[in-house]
Parts: structure tokens; C-alpha cells; sequence
């Protein structure tokens, strides 16, 4: 009997180990996240489970990051369990169009994100997605673990960041087809981390400081990055070596 009680606790240890080193991923565009879990586990031998929204567990703690990949509606019980989860200690990484135009009506997931997305027209500072441009992404934080452990950015670009006026060469990689969206306000204070450069079809140059960032949550942590539009962004090695680096990141 001993003996039993022993082998069950041993498999009770080795389960939540397991548990705690997988990552959650809840999407509704399941093929991106397919390209992105087998990147993970190429790059950090991070092991993923892909669940849409109404399968999502009863609880999230244990794992060892939850991934938002949301394009359409987040369910008002899927956004209090992701902001719990972070504010419980919990890593949460919010990708893409899950800061988009649809959630503006969930009553907690902006404020809790310190996000605005203004109605005003662009040229005044509101919010607007573009379609089918080519983005450059940059790395404006070169001494942080996320944009630097095991990168090799292969693209060098001409950026201005927001409120300065010198130009400067960054390193960086390019996005080919994919999708930007412009003026996100940023309300809380927050770690930096990327930006973009896009022409949009009038032929307008845009710079934001605005592509990645990171900040605390209570007990936790958040993490927010803005490609994704497709399969294609998660095919490049350097975003997702970018994504695995938050998964890993010890904040």
C-alpha cells in the first residue's frame, strides 16, 4: 500500500510538472497557431495545447504561459479568466488582433491592457487597421532578453522614433502581406519593446513605437505583440524566437 501511495504521488509531481511546463494557446484561426507551436518546440522545446474559447479549462493555473490569439469576440468569461490568470501571477501573452476594434466592447480587457483604440479619424490619433503592406519591425529595446536572447536580426532600417527627430539604422526583420494597425494608446506605463514602419496606400510613411510590449500585472506579467495577420508572420524564425523568448522571459 506503501508502495501505491508512493507511485500515485510520484505521478501527481510529474503531471503538474508537465502542466506547468506547457503553454495554452486560445485562438479562432487555428493555422497561424499551428506554424507557431511548431516553432516553439523546434526553437525551445516548448510543448503547446491550441484550444478555441469554449473549451477552455476550468482553470489556467499550472501553465506555464497563456497565448491569445482572439480575432473576432472575447467572451466575457474568457476575458475575466485570462486577467486573472495574469493578475494571480500568470504569464499572459496577447497577440495580434486580440487588441483589435471588436473588443471595445468587453468591459474589462482595455482597461486592463491600459489600451484605447480612439474613434477620431487617423490623421487625429484614431485607431485604423491597414491591410496589405509590407511592415518593418524594430527592435527598441536592444538590452532586454525578449528582442536579443538567440536573435540575429537580418534587416537594418531606417527608423524615427515617436517625439524625436534623428533618424537612426535599427536592427530588424520584414513582414511581407501583412497588416498593421495604427495609433493604439498606450494609457499605463509599460516596457517597450518594438516597433513598426509601414506605407500605407496613399503612399505615408508610419513609425510607431507601438509593435511590442511588455509590462506587470499585479502578481503577473503581459506581454503584447502586434504581427500575426497570418501563417506567414509565424513563419519567420526571428518573431517567433521573439515569442518563445516571452514565454521563457523570468519576469
Amino acid at each position: 500500500m506503501r508502495q501505491l501511495i508512493t507511485i500515485l504521488l510520484w505521478c501527481f509531481v510529474v503531471t503538474a510538472e508537465a502542466i506547468a511546463q506547457d503553454v495554452l494557446i486560445v485562438a479562432d484561426e487555428i493555422p497561424a497557431m499551428q506554424v507557431l507551436t511548431q516553432a516553439l518546440k523546434a526553437q525551445e522545446g516548448i510543448s503547446t495545447r491550441v484550444v478555441f474559447q469554449n473549451d477552455l479549462p476550468n482553470s489556467l493555473t499550472g501553465y506555464r504561459a497563456v497565448i491569445v490569439y482572439i480575432h473576432k469576440d472575447i467572451d466575457s468569461g474568457s476575458e475575466k479568466a485570462f486577467i486573472q490568470y495574469a493578475k494571480n501571477g500568470g504569464k499572459l501573452l496577447v497577440l495580434h488582433h486580440s487588441i483589435s476594434s471588436a473588443k471595445r466592447k468587453n468591459a474589462e480587457w482595455f482597461p486592463f491592457l491600459g489600451i484605447d483604440l480612439s474613434k477620431k479619424d487617423v490623421s487625429e490619433g484614431g485607431y485604423k487597421y491597414v491591410g496589405d503592406i509590407t511592415m518593418e519591425v524594430v527592435n527598441l529595446a536592444p538590452d532586454h532578453f525578449i528582442t536579443s536572447n538567440k536573435i540575429t536580426y537580418d534587416a537594418s532600417i531606417a527608423y524615427t522614433r515617436e517625439g524625436q527627430s534623428e533618424e537612426k539604422n535599427l536592427p530588424g526583420f520584414v513582414l511581407p502581406n501583412t497588416e498593421a494597425f495604427l495609433n493604439h494608446d498606450l494609457q499605463k506605463s509599460r516596457t517597450i519593446l518594438l516597433g513598426f514602419k509601414m506605407k500605407d496606400a496613399t503612399g505615408k510613411v508610419w513609425m510607431q513605437d507601438r509593435s511590442a510590449w511588455c509590462m506587470p500585472v499585479e502578481k503577473g506579467w503581459v506581454f503584447y505583440s502586434q504581427p500575426g495577420h497570418s501563417s506567414t508572420d509565424f513563419a519567420n524564425p526571428i518573431y517567433t524566437r521573439i515569442i518563445a523568448n516571452a514565454v521563457i522571459y523570468k519576469f
